[in-house]
């Protein structure tokens, strides 16, 4: 629920209700298809645990007659046997979330009842215009045992008038948080501000939470984050080295390093930076703000384009303006 807008005085100190998610596995997995090594996304577990980080989301739920196991590591499928051959029965303070998307995910089967997951939270990604589906995954969630939130996607591309009634609907579900998400990068702080205010009065009206997940295609992520959690936002969502899709998110480092609880420690997150991150890069796998990025982002556009130019590994980025330019002609 909104909290009071923050003074400088108060950015000082902390606000008790702000709960930090790492989706590094998750956002990150989609640079590299999810084939992070077992050592990786362990060592990440206990990382997060040192740091005080709240939720660790460990990857997607697919759907496996519409995703082929081979094409992917297994973090886009988040088996039960493999989330417990890394967190055993998570007997700590860490809560564990995945990812359910609209239309990918056989929900009702491969999601099996909390009493006998090792995770917590289920998100569920959906756009405006699946909402309905969305709504039905929830309450099965919820059903189940879960906590729930959703991830409303490209909220940049929506018709505010079509966002109105989303906020609406899930105010009046099961649902315990919404979040906003920056998916094209393409948000400056005065509209994460406006839309922030948009999402805290429905959640002042239905008692709901507020998050944010930001991409980084503008060099905005942190400043987008740092926006809504002064205006109230809760729910903040990061990544170890800022990994994601395209661009990426708002670091980890970053964030951890601003919030003053006590209770975040950001030696462990440097350190797990410095072992496994480095390595990432150094064997090829690629995300980070760069040049295509920033031209998608200020064109509002899905990052596919960039993605795909960045791969080749191409400088002509006077071209590459162009080919968007004559996209969005």
């Amino acid at each position: 629920m909104r909290n009071d807008k923050l003074t400088p005085a108060q950015l000082m100190g902390f606000r008790e209700q702000i709960k930090v998610l790492d989706a590094t596995v998750r956002d990150g997995g989609l640079v590299n298809s999810f084939r992070f090594t077992d050592e990786f996304v362990r060592d990440l577990y206990k990382t997060n645990i040192k740091a005080g980080v709240d939720y660790m989301e460990l990857g997607y739920k697919a759907d496996k007659t519409m995703f082929n196991e081979d094409d992917f590591g297994k973090w886009k499928f988040c088996n039960e046997d493999d989330i417990r051959d890394i967190v055993g029965d998570n007997d700590t303070d860490l809560k564990l979330s995945i990812m359910a998307d609209v239309g990918r995910c056989d929900y009702k089967n491969d999601i099996i009842d909390r009493a006998n997951s090792a995770i917590d939270m289920i998100r569920v990604a959906t756009y405006v215009t699946t909402m309905p589906a969305a709504i039905d995954m929830i309450e099965d969630a919820a059903k189940k045992g879960y906590e729930t939130t959703c991830n409303i996607m490209a909220v940049s591309n929506a018709q505010e008038s079509d966002l109105d009634i989303a906020l609406d609907m899930l105010g009046k579900s099961c649902v315990n948080g919404v979040y906003i998400v920056d998916s094209f990068g393409s948000l400056v702080p005065e509209q994460i501000k406006r839309i922030s205010n948009k999402y805290l009065d429905m959640a002042d009206k239905y008692g709901k939470q507020i998050g944010i997940h930001a991409h980084n295609n503008q060099q905005l992520a942190f400043a987008n984050t740092i926006e809504a959690l002064s205006e109230g936002v809760n729910l903040i969502d990061a990544t170890y080295d800022g990994m994601g899709r395209g661009a990426g998110n708002c670091a980890m480092e970053l964030l951890l390093g601003f919030l003053k609880n006590p209770k975040y420690k950001l030696f462990p997150v440097v350190k797990f930076i410095e072992q496994h991150m480095n390595k990432l890069r150094e064997d090829g796998v690629l995300w980070g703000y760069g040049i295509p990025y920033m031209i998608t982002g200020q064109f509002n556009q899905h990052p596919r384009e960039a993605i795909a130019y960045t791969e080749q590994h191409k400088k002509d980025y006077s071209e590459f303006y162009k080919h968007i330019l004559d996209m969005n002609s």
